[in-house]
């Protein structure tokens, strides 16, 4: 319903634009905002956001008096929206002129309206006491996991509120919902997961919850290893957000053996009708390189592909852009972990030298032989990760794999160096070099979505030389992409359209536009004088060969 009426009110706002010859608002910011309306009447409605994480708080001038169910109701609120859409929020759209659409336009999206319409009128009121989705998920909590932790996310805002109230009614305790327009996330994150947070003396037991129900506003950035039960109640198109949502209790300090993940599919009426588990997979086999499945969401299939994803026994996260912040936020933790457990650790390691090294004990595997692990910064000062075995050849690209093989117990045992160490580490420092000088070195490996995304621009702009569409926004965004880390989010994006065939002067235009909104890459300052440093380096070295 709520969707519905979202849809709708866009509609009648293009609407109200093109038969008032107005400009009409653009971009991906239009759904941002548009989504933070409050349609009052809907049963699932409170006051915030409509859908997603409601970050764009304060908009109650733009939420509607009442229920929209008729066409003049919708009118009436689409001229409202379009006018503070057209003052106070003017400059978070891009606006392009109704005399660009047709008539055809016009006549499609009145016709496309009246059939939601219909679909309101024959919809009628929520009732929550027929809600089968809500009952199944009540039942999960109550029957099938009743004093366990679980942390049930969807991808709504109003749909997070609904849950909290609809749950409570039903009598389940220690419930609360966390989305964008929550006062405080954090708090709530350590009242579901104060052992992780080392909070546990700031949270009494009464105050402490069993269930919460979250937007993606906790799918990165918060411990909630209490927790060993994931629902995912609605399904994200970006795949990826469900191995990120996994990534909030599937991580250090985390005490269960294993981790639950219940994933919510529509009824088979419905199924047959809209083709989501068919269209999931499909996008799941596309993505197999990047992301996958298990039992848990499709029950007859798919276990290979995740269980590579986390073991990299294909080399599915070497090189590729998608993980930085998973990585980043993987070393953070244990940083956080080690100078919790031993606070002088903290003076000690940041007053070490650069090129610091030392070896331990470690039992080759056949892909994984013993030699060199070397942190290294980069001339253009990237943080990077080499591992060479003891001929000086690089074994893995895998950054979360060589962090993961430095990994050793508090008590573990320096061992001498051994001869080749420095030798070893002057050809991994070389490796990472020239994977940076190389072209398309610096832009991840060519599976990765920098690097297509350059390739074919490249190409295009080649094609295009010479004509209107030879300009210099292309060009600066070539040169941006080549010169600059992705922003991660911009990496969802482009790896979406990538996976759907986009040609190449969309993929031209999409890029621009988010180079345009600042949304493409990390923009620093180079220095070109910078040389670069190696700052620490672990010899892998087998006792039993000694």
């Amino acid at each position: 319903m709520l969707s519905v009426e979202r849809h709708l009110l866009r509609n009648f706002i293009y609407i109200h634009a093109i038969e008032n010859e107005k400009p009409l608002p653009i971009g991906a910011t239009d759904a941002g905002l548009l989504d933070s309306l409050s349609f009052d009447g809907d049963a699932e409605s409170a006051s915030g956001s409509l859908f997603d994480d409601g970050k764009e708080a304060g908009t109650t001038e733009l939420n509607a008096d009442g229920p929209l169910r008729t066409e003049e109701e919708f009118q009436r609120h689409a001229a409202k929206v379009y006018e503070v859409y057209s003052g106070r929020y003017k400059g978070r759209f891009r606006w392009l002129g109704s005399y660009y659409f047709t008539e055809a336009l016009e006549e499609n999206l009145k016709a496309d309206s009246a059939a939601l319409l219909r679909l309101l009128s024959r919809s009628g009121n929520w009732d929550p006491s027929s809600d089968a989705k809500l009952d199944a998920l009540h039942k999960l909590l109550a029957s099938k996991h009743p004093a366990e932790k679980i942390l049930v996310f969807t991808q709504f805002a109003d749909t997070a509120r609904y849950l909290e109230d609809q749950l409570n009614v039903l009598g389940t305790e220690g419930i609360a919902a966390v989305t964008g327009d929550s006062a405080d996330p954090t708090r709530l994150a350590w009242r579901f997961s104060p052992r992780s947070n080392e909070k546990e003396e700031r949270i009494s037991p009464k105050d402490e919850l069993r269930v919460l129900v979250s937007t993606d506003v906790l799918s990165e950035g918060q411990n909630l290893q209490d927790c060993a039960i994931v629902v995912n109640y609605d399904l994200p198109w970006a795949i990826i957000r469900l191995v990120q949502r996994a990534g909030r209790v599937d991580r250090i300090g985390q005490r269960a053996p294993e981790i639950l993940c219940y994933s919510f599919l529509p009824a088979e009426g419905i199924e047959r009708l809209i083709r989501l588990r068919a269209r999931v997979r499909s996008r799941l086999d596309e993505n197999a390189e990047v992301v996958g499945t298990d039992e848990a969401f499709f029950e007859d299939e798919g276990r290979r592909v995740v269980f590579d994803l986390y073991s990299e026994q294909a080399g599915i996260l070497d090189g590729d852009d998608d993980t930085e912040v998973d990585l980043s936020s993987y070393a953070y933790q244990i940083w956080q972990n080690a100078i919790t457990a031993d606070s002088s650790l903290r003076k000690k390691i940041e007053d070490m030298p650069s090129v610091v090294y030392s070896s331990k004990d470690y039992k080759p595997k056949a892909d994984r032989p013993n030699g060199v692990l070397v942190y290294m910064r980069t001339t253009r000062g990237y943080d990077a990760l080499a591992w060479v075995d003891r001929l000086g050849r690089s074994v893995t690209e895998s950054q979360f794999e060589i962090l993961r093989a430095a990994r050793c117990p508090r008590d573990t045992q320096a061992l001498p160096r051994s001869d080749k160490h420095h030798e070893l580490v002057r050809k991994a420092a070389e490796h990472i070099s020239s994977e940076e000088s190389l072209v398309g070195g610096q832009l991840g490996r060519p599976s990765g979505v920098r690097f297509r995304v350059y390739e074919r621009l490249k190409s295009y702009s080649e094609t295009v030389r010479g004509t209107l569409f030879d300009t210099q926004p292309l060009r600066r965004t070539i040169q941006d992409i080549y010169r600059y880390p992705l922003l991660p989010t911009a990496v969802t994006t482009l790896n979406r359209q990538l996976q759907s065939a986009i040609s190449d002067e969309d993929l031209a235009k999409l890029v621009i536009a988010l180079r345009e909104e600042e949304r493409l890459c990390v923009i620093h300052e180079e220095d070109e004088s910078r040389e670069p440093q190696i700052i620490c380096s672990l010899g892998l070295v087998d006792l039993q060969e000694s």
